[in-house]
């Protein structure tokens, strides 16, 4: 007997609950990307205060500035998310023969970084600036690329993870895992300075919407008949 595709097994639940998690996320990102753009100036002295008090500690703590330069660099960098989703797509097909739902892996996380692109030279916002900075950084800051990124890989494949039907373990240790790497991306960022904390919550809340329209897109292209069916041809 044929071995049933992933595709199969990763039958969404009802689109309703996730267009509202989609519209919560949309709204918030649009509120605070409102106000980075005009510069609305309690958030910019909030930004101010949490960056000069990171960037002081940064300074002083020279330990948790390398581990935190080590962490960015190799394991939170967005190369790094990208190319552990790359990996699980090239296991959908090759183990599972999901080759929709690779597909679907592949363009929704190509598309959580031209979002990510397009927003930096739209806002053009300029990162933190320090006499004593204790990491480069390039580009425009908001939104933070680590902290999109690991949020829109993680998040996809915690989507795949729960309904290919982890185990509780497995599910435990993956959630884990995630938490982790999207904390960790975002924090570590503010940390070395080169973020402002807006930045960050913005990678979030954008890299979240990303996953919530990509579960929605991928729930209606099973309804319309093209995934499961497709992974078969």
């Amino acid at each position: 007997m044929r071995r049933a595709s992933a595709d199969s097994s990763c039958r969404p639940p009802g689109q309703g609950g996730a267009a509202r998690v989609a519209l919560a996320l949309a709204v918030c990102s649009t509120l605070l990307l409102v106000l980075v753009a005009v510069e609305w100036h309690p958030l910019l002295r909030l930004d101010g205060a949490v960056a000069r008090t990171t960037h002081r500690w940064a300074v002083a703590e020279h330990g948790p500035t390398r581990a935190a330069r080590i962490l960015t660099d190799w394991v939170f960098d967005p190369l790094t998310m990208r190319l552990v989703c790359a990996a699980a797509a090239g296991w959908l097909v090759w183990r599972r023969r999901a080759w929709w739902t690779a597909l679907w892996l592949a363009v929704a996380c190509a598309l959580g970084t031209a979002v990510q692109q397009s927003l930096k030279a739209a806002v053009g916002r300029p990162r933190p600036r320090w006499p004593d900075p204790v990491d480069p950084a390039h580009y425009a800051a908001f939104p933070s690329g680590h902290a999109m990124t690991a949020t829109v890989v993680c998040g996809l494949l915690l989507w795949l993870l729960r309904h290919l039907g982890a185990g509780r373990a497995q599910w435990r240790a993956a959630v884990t895992v995630a938490v982790v790497c999207v904390l960790g991306a975002g924090l570590t960022r503010v940390w070395l300075g080169v973020h402002w904390p807006s930045d960050v919550l913005g990678g979030w809340l954008i890299g979240a919407l990303v996953v919530a329209l990509a579960v929605l897109g991928y729930g209606r292209g099973l309804e319309r008949g093209g995934g499961p069916r497709a992974a078969h041809r």
